[in-house]
């Protein structure tokens, strides 16, 4: 396993948050072949927590990578005790062979400009990079007309984006964008594929049920894809993820 890392100082808790508009405050980490067994022995990369969105509904509310073993490697990333500037990641992504499936983000979204707005620029950067490569990632940000230019634009240079939706009527509303393939939280235990209000859909992620793997199923890197991939809420903060999912669901 090969590990892009950089020894900085650690950001004490007492420190303010470092504003947005310092690209220095962003660590990625690079990992080769990642050990996850969801996601198989692929190249993964994780970005420090102040990526996310701060209206995400999962944050500090059932987000998966706040715990077990990745929030320990997601905090160390998020501290500046791992990882390396976005230009190091880029050039470790120009390394990866040709057609390579790899995950952007196993933890963190794509880096924003302002709260709430994708770097467009960075976003374009990372795809180019990406060029021969069959790269994937989720995003939270909202698809507001910023956002939606900048996340289309990738998709069509072929670095897939999806739109993560939080409930299903949700994810029709992304659906019907047209701009990017799109993902939602399904209730823990689902395992046949659902509709959405719309009728739309719905296949449950082939890795959270164990027949597979990211490796070997890449459906998620598939930006033409009708069908939106759905994840049933799983680890410690299930419950937390199922009231997000209800709480957005018609009565």
């Amino acid at each position: 396993m090969h590990l892009l890392e950089r020894s900085v100082r650690p950001i004490a808790s007492s420190e303010p948050t470092p504003t947005l508009t310092q690209p220095s405050t962003f660590s990625y980490h690079f990992t080769r072949v990642s050990r996850n067994r969801k996601t198989g022995p692929i190249p993964v990369t994780t970005t420090s927590a102040n990526s996310c969105p701060p209206d995400c509904g999962l944050r500090r509310n059932g987000c998966y990578a706040e715990g077990g073993p990745l929030a320990i490697h997601w905090r160390a990333v998020s501290q500046g005790v791992r990882g390396a500037t976005f230009e190091e990641l880029l050039h470790e992504i120009g390394t990866l062979r040709r057609h390579a499936l790899w995950r952007h983000n196993q933890a963190g979204d794509l880096t924003p400009s302002a709260p709430g707005v994708i770097d467009a620029e960075l976003l374009l950067r990372l795809a180019r990079a990406n060029r021969g490569r069959r790269g994937f990632t989720y995003t939270h940000y909202p698809p507001t007309s910023e956002n939606r230019t900048a996340i289309q634009r990738a998709n069509h240079l072929g670095f897939t984006v999806n739109l993560s939706a939080e409930t299903l009527a949700q994810a029709d509303s992304y659906a019907e964008l047209g701009i990017a393939p799109v993902v939602v939280l399904l209730s823990a235990g689902t395992t046949r594929p659902i509709r959405t209000p719309a009728g739309r859909q719905v296949v449950v992620c082939p890795a959270s049920l164990g027949n597979t793997d990211c490796l070997n199923c890449g459906i998620c890197q598939q930006r033409d894809r009708v069908a939106i991939m759905g994840f049933p809420a799983h680890g410690v903060g299930a419950r937390k993820v199922e009231a997000v999912l209800f709480a957005g669901s018609p009565s």
